[in-house]
């Protein structure tokens, strides 16, 4: 046990990081896109092979195995309210780090011949009806997350309803998500060959020069992400749920560290779940918080859209009005919402952030550059965000280290 605990899967993605920086920087982007590449889009295939079960049947059995009504709904109230709240604040860092930072002010890059294909905000209407499934089948093989979270919460609500007559179909709910979640560690064995591939394509395609002339961008999502987490997370770690800052910090670091070197929040889903659980959170609770979160709740990704808008704006010039900011603190909270937690996800939907403000849409192409770097960096706090906000609504409901892992959790 001792030599797994001093070489387990965090030390080597960490290995895998910096494999892939080095190799990267000595070999060629045509070996690295023949050779390297595919070593990362296959675990990329193998993760969204296994994230939407794993949503479904964790988020169905977290439904309904809260059994008293009432306490369902107080849970989901709370944990979206926590969602929206940690987002709308997380827009708001990033927009005043960016201010004090500058990050695109003084910058010569050049934007001629640079495109970037617009995405349409959808009017409000067409975004709530799109989350009804018209049919949940087609939803689950596009991987519409969105449908597939509403149909899994629809079915655990209405399971739950059934009370006794139900509990086959709960405890076969719960099998498949212990199921997936073994099927998914499985998979993460083959991280760091993953993240190896990954980052050696991103390095010897772009080389490390590329960060130098977009470093204040780096810099100010970096700073901006730690405030958050000094500002927002630490004070809520003591004063709401209640635990010691080095117990929570050693709790999330795994799941954190995935979701850092595979840009990938649903690859650090299965440990994000045993993290919460772990730090004391309720199997239930965390079962519903957890993969909900993975799709809705982007607290990164928010920050990530206000540094970006703020940065874009200052290449072009363009000067931010209050009405602008607020429109990007809105704007950044629904496109949060509708990002899947795969790699470059947050990028794309930034494109409908920039459509509402008046950005010109070439700045998406400057800052793909620099993405994959930002995106270590969001990712890995929408990990951490969902399983604080687990915690949160743990203690909330007074229930915060009442269960004991199990032995099949553990192993």
């Amino acid at each position: 046990m001792a030599s797994k605990s001093k070489f387990g899967l965090p030390m080597q993605m960490l290995l895998g990081l910096v494999l892939g920086v080095v190799v990267g920087a000595i070999v060629s982007s045509d070996f690295a896109s023949t050779y390297l590449q595919p070593l990362g889009q296959l675990f990329i295939r193998l993760i969204r092979m296994v994230v939407v079960p794993l949503v479904f049947a964790t988020l169905v059995a977290g439904a309904a195995g809260i059994s008293d009504i009432s306490k369902l709904g107080r849970v989901a109230t709370k944990t979206v309210i926590v969602f929206a709240l940690t987002t709308a604040v997380s827009v708001a860092f990033g927009l005043i780090v960016a201010g004090l930072i500058d990050p695109g002010v003084g910058l010569t890059l050049s934007t001629e011949g640079l495109v970037a294909k617009q995405v349409a905000a959808p009017g409000l209407s067409k975004v709530l009806l799109d989350i009804v499934p018209l049919n949940p089948f087609d939803a689950f093989t596009k991987g519409n997350m969105l449908q597939v979270i509403f149909f899994a919460i629809m079915f655990g609500f209405c399971l739950s309803a059934l009370g006794e007559r139900g509990k086959p179909v709960l405890n076969f709910f719960e099998l498949v998500g212990d199921v997936m979640i073994r099927m998914t560690n499985v998979v993460m064995r083959y991280a760091p060959i993953g993240v190896f591939g990954l980052i050696a394509f991103t390095v010897s395609r772009h080389g490390l020069a590329v960060l130098l002339p977009l470093g204040k961008l780096i810099l100010a999502s970096f700073i901006a992400t730690a405030l958050l987490v000094i500002v927002v997370y630490i004070p809520i770690v003591v004063g709401i749920i209640r635990i010691p800052v080095g117990t929570y910090f050693r709790g999330i670091f795994e799941p954190w560290l995935i979701a850092f070197t595979t840009c990938s929040s649903a690859a650090a889903m299965a440990s994000n779940l045993l993290a919460s659980r772990k730090l004391g959170a309720t199997k239930t609770i965390s079962s519903f918080a957890v993969p909900l979160g993975n799709t809705i709740n982007m607290n990164g990704t928010a920050v990530y859209m206000g540094i970006t808008a703020v940065f874009a704006a200052q290449v072009y010039g363009i000067e931010l009005s209050m009405v602008d900011q607020l429109t990007v603190v809105l704007m950044g909270v629904m496109a949060a919402i509708g990002t899947a937690g795969v790699p470059g996800a947050g990028l794309i939907m930034s494109t409908i952030v920039f459509t509402q403000i008046g950005i010109p849409l070439e700045a998406i192409a400057l800052i793909a550059g620099v993405d994959r770097i930002l995106d270590m960096i969001r990712t890995s706090i929408n990990v951490v965000g969902d399983s604080t906000t687990a915690l949160v609504v743990t203690r909330l409901e007074g229930e915060l280290g009442s269960e004991k892992l199990t032995a099949d959790e553990l192993a």
